[in-house]
């Protein structure tokens, strides 16, 4: 994957998700994407302006504070507020794949991008850096409490995740249904399935 546009410093805003935090703030950097800002990171580590701290299913106070650094090992993924595209001389034509990512306590569904291959398996070999973008994303976590919702742009950390493409909702109880009793699993018009969940996984408001 190519660079980003690289020029006067700015204030890029984004979200990390951590295993037990969300972290909001600004790093100041050159770069304009958000896989940039994270897989060219000049340390293990990034420090964040105007930081606002939240941890997951609790009550307590939000922590604000001027800086704080964070480690990447630790981010789960992160939310850019916009997809910003790299310079044309330096794009890869790729191919988009909607795709389940899991990694718990989140699962995200939204398209990876691939390069072209003659199976989708050879593509997903191709995805080899630490934080992987995904577009259209809409993510969510039950176990937590965190409700589905939605980002133009996401960079998970390919170390902490595990990646279904293509993917499909099954019903875990199919095949052990009480004698006599159907087993066919309800579909609904558009070919989801009828219940908590739609075709991708997402739950249902």
């Amino acid at each position: 994957m190519g660079n980003g546009f690289t020029g006067d410093q700015q204030h890029f805003v984004l979200t990390l998700f951590t295993d037990a935090y969300v972290i909001r703030g600004q790093v100041v950097t050159r770069q304009r994407r958000l896989t940039d800002v994270l897989n060219q990171a000049d340390n293990e580590f990034l420090v964040l302006t105007d930081v606002l701290l939240d941890e997951f299913g609790t009550r307590s106070v939000a922590v604000k504070a001027d800086y704080a650094q964070v480690n990447l090992g630790s981010v789960l993924f992160a939310v850019g507020e916009a997809a910003a595209d790299g310079a044309p001389d330096l794009r890869t034509p790729k191919i988009p794949e909607q795709a389940l990512i899991s990694i718990p306590p989140f699962k995200l569904v939204g398209r990876i991008h691939l390069i072209p291959e003659r199976d989708l398996r050879n593509a997903l070999e191709g995805l080899t850096g630490r934080f992987i973008p995904v577009t259209d994303v809409t993510y969510w976590s039950e176990s937590v409490g965190e409700s589905r919702k939605t980002a133009p742009i996401v960079a998970f950390n390919r170390s902490r995740a595990q990646i279904l493409a293509p993917h499909r909702v099954v019903d875990p109880w199919e095949g052990i249904a009480p004698e006599g009793a159907s087993q066919a699993t309800p579909a609904s018009a558009d070919g989801g399935v009828v219940g908590e969940r739609d075709v991708w996984g997402v739950p249902r408001a």
